[in-house]
């Protein structure tokens, strides 16, 4: 089959862009949904976290929540108040965007507006990456626990918050305080940690190992949907 369908550009939609995906891909897809490759690109996306000013006022506002995203690997790198940069930049674009509309802009203020724009973009951009990558170690936290019919919040706080603590570098008190004040999308991680259990489930039976039998539902971020 791999021979008949390997000449073919196809594309996959992976919730965000368009994918050109091989025969082994089609494969994969046809027994669990998706991809290697498209799985890795969900738990990569932009989508599963909040960066938008009103959810990083709320951090900022926070000393424990700001406490905890400094705990994040590589946080520390983008130097001090980031968040309150990006707030601050975003807040002076506005204002600029409002008095361009009213034409009353100098060239001056315009070269100014272009400049702060591009630098706010950026280092929203830079924040919202240690965010994914925190995120990108979710699956690997899933794949190493016994839990597969729990939410993964249960698994997180409940069931094995030892090893999420060896796996992320966060506390349970972290992880509840980030959901809290809304950082991650949860229909995007329901939607990620649904593809994996979905890719990880038809992966083992395709070697012939039934890891957990009897198996009827799997739990996703924050809900339990049936297996079939």
């Amino acid at each position: 089959m791999k021979d008949l369908v390997s000449f073919l550009p196809v594309l996959a939609y992976d919730g965000a862009n368009m994918t050109q995906i091989d025969a082994g891909g089609i494969l994969d897809i046809a027994m669990a949904g998706t991809s290697a490759t498209l799985l890795a690109r969900k738990w990569e996306s932009a989508l599963l976290v909040n960066v938008d000013n009103d959810t990083l006022r709320r951090i900022l506002d926070n000393p424990e929540a700001m406490a905890a995203v400094e705990r994040i690997e590589g946080w520390r790198s983008q130097g001090d108040n980031i968040i309150e940069t990006i707030i601050n930049q975003s807040e002076k674009v506005k204002a600029l965007k409002k008095k361009a509309k009213d034409g009353g802009l100098s060239e001056k203020e315009k070269k100014e507006l272009t400049a702060e724009e591009k630098e706010f973009k950026s280092k929203r951009k830079l924040v919202q990456e240690k965010l994914i990558k925190f995120a990108t170690r979710i699956p690997a936290f899933m794949y190493l626990t016994d839990f597969r019919e729990n939410t993964l919040q249960d698994v997180i706080t409940r069931l094995e918050p030892d090893l999420f603590l060896a796996m992320t570098g966060l506390t349970v008190k972290d992880f509840h305080l980030l959901v809290r004040l809304k950082v991650f999308n949860t229909e995007q991680m329901n939607q990620a940690v649904f593809a994996f259990r979905r890719y990880e489930d038809a992966s083992l039976r395709y070697t012939g190992i039934e890891s957990h039998p009897g198996l009827t539902h799997y739990g996703l971020y924050d809900t339990v949907v049936a297996r079939e």
